[in-house]
């Protein structure tokens, strides 16, 4: 089960056309940029470390100014959808077998679309062979530029049973 961690970079950009000063000095104007991006990782220190690997070819001077965990069901990434990410929140329904009542349990998901309209039928569409009925309250846009999921082969972990066994041949 993946483990979403959301990651927030600042860092300067440029002004295209605007240098300001005297005529002896010129300086660019530089506007603060903040984006988010969202990352697998096994822990906080995993998902910074991951943060630096992933950004730091296209923005060499950032700043990571907050990590924080997000707990999603699951994440829809379409080739052919939307630049924009949503987040849909949908209420599965459940009886409760103890009371004869309905429990609605949330469910967050995340989904890139182009419009809300789209992002909903596309968790729709995902969601349709779920056993419990369910129903989506909200589609929300996120603020999040990219998602950067678990890749094996960035990892270097093995079970423990291999490494043992791995020593043991060594010696």
């Amino acid at each position: 089960m993946p483990n979403w961690f959301l990651g927030k970079i600042r860092y300067q950009q440029p002004i295209d056309d605007a240098t300001v000063g005297t005529r002896n000095e010129e300086f660019i104007k530089q506007k603060t940029v903040t984006e988010a991006y969202l990352v697998d990782a096994v822990s906080y220190t995993d998902a910074e470390a991951r943060l630096y690997q992933e950004i730091a070819a296209n923005t060499p001077d950032f700043d990571i100014t907050n990590i924080s965990r997000m707990k999603l069901a699951d994440v829809f990434f379409n080739e052919d959808g939307g630049d924009i990410w949503f987040k849909v929140k949908a209420m599965f329904i459940t009886d409760d077998e103890k009371t004869g009542k309905q429990k609605k349990s949330p469910s967050l998901m995340l989904v890139n679309a182009e419009t809300p309209k789209q992002a909903y039928e596309r968790v729709e569409l995902s969601l349709r062979t779920s056993l419990d009925p369910f129903e989506i309250t909200d589609v929300n846009t996120t603020k999040i530029l990219d998602i950067f999921p678990f890749n094996e082969e960035q990892r270097n972990l093995r079970p423990l049973s291999e490494v043992a066994e791995r020593e043991t041949e060594a010696a």
